[in-house]
């Protein structure tokens, strides 16, 4: 099995950068990832001012999926996720949903102890996700704090164990990257940190020949997620709408009336994050309404 460690990793996505690793399809890989803080908070005492913020949001890779071509899928399965025993979490203002209000930068650090993080007395169930996951783009580059249809900085809290991620691929290799684990975050990350923790993931990677989505999909047991992205939540929402509705008319052949009036009876609308760049909202479908092939687009 190969294992690239967390020195091997990037703070964009872009054809530019060379990969540090090549693997075949349905071969596994381990990643190993830093904090989103790059490992420089070392206390509650670390002074927010110390820290090097071109050293956040670092992700592990990029990997060569060999075989992925430009209008393929690259489906991604996250076999396991392992995370530290402590991560931080912290506030600084003028960032967050609440960045405007008046308050103080501040640290936190959580222990993580038998799969429960720990925070003033309170013992929350431990939920690792991946918050930055992603293929490069055709051309230029993205930071990896920012969310698109590439992947990204998505903050997705469904991007977790046993989950299966299908990304649309757009150069030769797909030049896959991760990092950003969170041991805890709930829907909209509210503060714009959640429980940042160093870890690894197991991931196996397969492909979709001639196939591939417009946006990131996530599948778990029983539903299937299109994660969309904007500056704007109202235009990110309405993107998902959009795919949702898209969807729906391709599965029962519907006109769109009849897709958009159930949408509102069978589509769930979540937000991911409401604090990056470009705020990040899903729009939820039961794999009773849609299958996989409902939700791809032939490549040209």
């Amino acid at each position: 099995m190969k294992v690239v460690t967390k020195d091997k990793g990037v703070y964009s996505f872009s054809p530019a950068h060379k990969p540090v690793e090549y693997v075949k399809p349905g071969e596994l890989i381990i990643l190993e990832t830093e904090d989103a803080v790059g490992g420089q908070i070392k206390s509650e005492d670390t002074p927010l001012e110390s820290i090097d913020w071109s050293r956040v949001n670092k992700a592990t890779g990029p990997i060569y999926v060999e075989g992925a071509e430009k209008g393929d899928t690259l489906v991604v399965d996250i076999l396991d996720i392992e995370v530290a025993d402590r991560g931080v979490i912290l506030v600084v203002p003028g960032a967050g949903i609440l960045g405007d209000s008046k308050f103080e930068p501040r640290v936190k650090i959580a222990e993580i102890r038998d799969g429960l993080v720990l925070f003033d007395g309170l013992r929350l169930p431990m939920r690792p996700m991946i918050g930055t996951i992603g293929v490069a783009p055709e051309k230029g580059e993205i930071p990896t704090a920012t969310p698109h249809r590439h992947g990204g900085n998505m903050d997705c809290v469904e991007v977790m164990r046993s989950a299966r991620l299908y990304l649309p691929v757009f150069v030769d290799g797909a030049l896959f990257a991760a990092g950003d684990l969170h041991a805890i975050q709930e829907d909209g990350e509210l503060c714009v940190a959640s429980i940042e923790v160093e870890g690894r993931i197991l991931l196996r990677f397969s492909l979709i020949k001639h196939k591939a989505p417009e946006w990131p999909i996530v599948e778990l047991d029983d539903h299937y997620s299109i994660l969309t992205a904007d500056e704007d939540l109202d235009k990110a929402v309405k993107l998902a709408s959009e795919q949702a509705v898209k969807a729906l008319m391709r599965a029962k052949g519907w006109p769109f009336e009849k897709a958009y009036m159930f949408g509102s009876i069978g589509v769930k609308l979540a937000i991911n994050q409401g604090v990056d760049p470009k705020k990040g909202a899903r729009a939820i479908i039961p794999k009773t309404l849609v299958t996989l092939n409902d939700l791809l687009i032939e490549s040209d």
